[in-house]
């Protein structure tokens, strides 16, 4: 069996569905996803979505950004993001996307961790899944969009470093060849490679292994960023984060006596370090956040879906602390993309946490992965259907035979991300060795 299209878009996440809606009515996506399309780490995003706010707050909005991402950040695509993203929430407004407004009816921003001033527009603590759930709604009422459930991208279809598609297969089918002249890399990060994640655990980093297969260019693989405040729990499974706009309205930390150890609004990164130190002297495997400086309106009327879920936990945020934890978040490396999101292998492109452009340097900026996603989609729809035309694309046969093995292909993609992550976290700390000596 072979399907034929203009695009094929890998990942129902913001990324994914905004490239589709982006793309011209003329031209036919099919749109694949591992599980249901709701089951997208974009959906679990809690804290919101960053908007530069006027002139005034680029410099600011800039040096967070840098500062968050240790200054290893490409200064092009930090300025892109900033100054795209007044006419990215414009549009999520026109799409229908309800952010909290104050009661004159005007944009209600919240602030969160190493963020300046407050520039974070929210939805409850649900940010991710609103604006997820307006694309997605969307994109399946579009009739030259086709989204495929539970349907697995097994292998990228190439021939001279064109590519021309990808192998799939669906749960307990046969593999089977979607053939197209453009592919969008959009299927999330690494979680699902970690014990512990706040991630979805089938978001296991198949791009990347793929990408590696074919010579494709990655980039630092080793910059795995920890959420310094998940809720502690011993049943297996996905970590369920408490948002980083929980600290940025006031919540404190507290260690085994309920003495604040540090300062709650450092970047994520040196936040979950100061906790795991913490955890190290107390000699427990967690720390105590709690939410009671922010009352009790605030917690039920901007977290009420953390206030929830910790009641079904037993825990109840309005009257005590709640044990938190560091766990696996979100990956800063991936398959390297330029401006428009186009790769090393032309027709190929990668976005949203897929893909590296250096945005987010080594450590990512609290809010700033909805709006990024969202921005490199955009231009890579427009680089799709504007940009300079690929030429002859030469015919490729495909050995379907190979990928039968289903769970013996997954198995090696797995070991062969994680060997790689390995491999540059060596050479990253032999380059600090060699640099202390």
């Amino acid at each position: 069996m072979k399907q034929t299209c203009d695009v094929v878009i890998v990942g129902t996440g913001v990324a994914g569905l905004y490239c589709a809606l982006n793309l011209p009515d003329y031209m036919k996506i099919r749109v694949i996803t591992k599980r249901k399309a709701d089951e997208s780490d974009s959906w679990l995003a809690q804290g919101g979505i960053c908007m530069l706010r006027g002139e005034d707050d680029y410099e600011p909005y800039f040096e967070d950004t840098m500062r968050a991402g240790h200054y290893e950040n490409n200064e092009k695509t930090v300025d892109l993001m900033i100054r795209s993203s007044n006419s990215i929430i414009r549009n999520l407004v026109q799409r229908g996307v309800r952010f909290s407004r104050d009661p004159d009816g005007e944009l209600e921003f919240t602030r969160e961790g190493a963020h300046s001033r407050p520039r974070i527009l929210f939805h409850e603590d649900v940010t991710g899944k609103e604006i997820t759930s307006v694309l997605l709604k969307q994109a399946m009422e579009k009739p030259n969009i086709t989204i495929d459930e539970y349907t697995t991208m097994a292998d990228i279809v190439c021939r001279d470093n064109i590519c021309r598609g990808v192998v799939a297969f669906q749960e307990m089918g046969k593999p089977y060849v979607i053939e197209a002249s453009h592919v969008v890399l959009a299927c999330g990060g690494v979680g699902g490679l970690f014990d512990n994640s706040t991630n979805f655990p089938h978001i296991t980093g198949d791009a990347l292994a793929i990408a590696l297969e074919h010579g494709v260019e990655v980039e630092h693989l080793d910059y795995i960023q920890i959420h310094p405040t998940t809720l502690y729990s011993e049943k297996p499974g996905r970590r369920f984060l408490i948002s980083e706009s929980v600290r940025g309205e006031g919540a404190l930390l507290y260690d085994k006596n309920g003495e604040r150890f540090t300062d709650e609004l450092k970047p994520r990164d040196l936040l979950s370090a100061d906790i795991r130190a913490q955890m190290e002297t107390d000699g427990t495997r967690y720390v105590w956040e709690d939410l009671r400086p922010l009352g009790e309106q605030v917690i039920r009327e901007h977290f009420p879906n953390i206030y929830s879920r910790c009641l079904e936990e037993g825990l109840d945020v309005l009257s005590e602390p709640i044990p938190v934890v560091p766990a696996q978040h979100y990956f800063m490396g991936g398959i390297r993309a330029d401006l428009s999101g186009r790769t090393s292998m032309q027709g190929l492109y990668a976005c949203g946490e897929t893909g590296c452009n250096g945005v987010h340097g080594r450590n990512r900026l609290a809010s700033n992965s909805l709006l990024e996603s969202l921005v490199f989609a955009q231009r890579a729809a427009d680089d799709i259907a504007f940009g300079k035309p690929c030429g002859e694309r030469p015919a490729v046969s495909v050995d379907l035979e190979k990928y039968r093995d289903a769970d013996a292909l997954f198995a090696h993609y797995r070991r062969l991300v994680r060997d790689e992550m390995d491999r540059m976290r060596r050479d990253c700390l032999e380059r600090m060795r060699c640099g202390d000596e």
